[in-house]
């Protein structure tokens, strides 16, 4: 298909310049994954036994690693940092 350009070539560009729409996608998700993480942290909390408690802290563990990844795949999507003057 003409227009499409290789995985290579696109790393090749290097870093892409964040977009309003790609800083409101971020931001969107990271609401969401903010949700999920609050609701996991109150099922943890309320958890009857010790297996709900359990299951609840992983639903924890992986919204923050979510999270943690998201905010990685926007500093790399930034560019690189202007270095100190």
């Amino acid at each position: 298909m003409p227009g499409r350009l290789s995985v290579e070539e696109l790393l090749a560009r290097g870093p892409m310049d964040e977009s309003p729409e790609l800083r409101l996608l971020f931001h969107r998700l990271n609401n969401q994954l903010g949700t999920i993480l609050a609701h996991a942290e109150l099922l943890e909390a309320k958890a009857p036994d010790d297996i709900q408690r359990a299951r609840a802290a992983q639903v924890v563990a992986s919204a923050l690693e979510a999270m943690g990844t998201a905010k990685e795949i926007r500093r790399q999507s930034a560019g690189p940092t202007p270095e100190p003057q």
